[in-house]
C-alpha cells in the first residue's frame, strides 16, 4: 500500500530535512485508517444497515423538533431529506434484514413521518409527505 510518505519525501522540506512529528502523526493515522478497514470488514451487513437507520432516524427527529432545543434545531427542510433517505433504507434493505429489525424501523419512519406532518404549518397533502413516495400514504 502507498502511503502519503512513499508518495514522496511530504514530510521534509526542500533541504530534505525530516519531521519526527509529522511522520509519527502519519504513522498514526494510517495504523488508524487500516484498523477501521479491518473492524468495518467484521461488521455483518444487517448491522451496517440498522445502524445507519438509526442514525438519520436521529438526525430526524431533531431536525423535526423532538429533540432538547426545538426552537432552535428545527429544520423541516433537512427532517424532510434525511426522513426521504431514511424511508428508501427502510423499503430497499428490509428484504435483507429480518422482520424483527425492519418492524422496529418501520415504526421508527411512521413517527417521524407523523411528527413532521404536526410540526408542519401547511401539511403536505396524504401521500405527498417525505418518505412517503416508498412507504405510502400515512395517516
Amino acid at each position: 500500500m502507498t502511503t502519503i510518505r512513499d508518495a514522496g519525501d511530504l514530510a521534509g522540506d526542500a533541504a530534505g530535512h525530516r519531521d519526527p512529528q509529522r511522520e509519527a502523526r502519519w504513522e498514526e493515522q494510517e495504523q488508524a485508517a487500516a484498523s477501521a478497514t479491518r473492524d468495518i470488514a467484521d461488521v455483518p451487513a444487517v448491522e451496517v444497515i440498522t445502524t445507519t437507520a438509526v442514525h438519520l432516524m436521529s438526525a430526524a427527529a431533531v431536525k423535526t423538533g423532538l429533540a432538547d432545543d426545538p426552537e432552535n434545531q428545527l429544520d423541516l427542510d433537512e427532517a424532510r431529506k434525511l426522513i426521504n433517505a431514511l424511508a428508501g433504507l427502510i423499503t430497499a434493505g428490509a428484504p435483507e434484514i429480518s422482520d424483527m429489525h425492519a418492524r422496529s424501523l418501520r415504526d421508527g419512519l411512521r413517527s417521524l413521518q407523523l411528527a413532521f406532518r404536526e410540526a408542519s404549518v401547511i401539511p403536505d397533502p396524504i401521500g405527498k409527505g417525505p418518505g412517503e413516495k416508498w412507504t405510502g400514504p400515512v395517516t
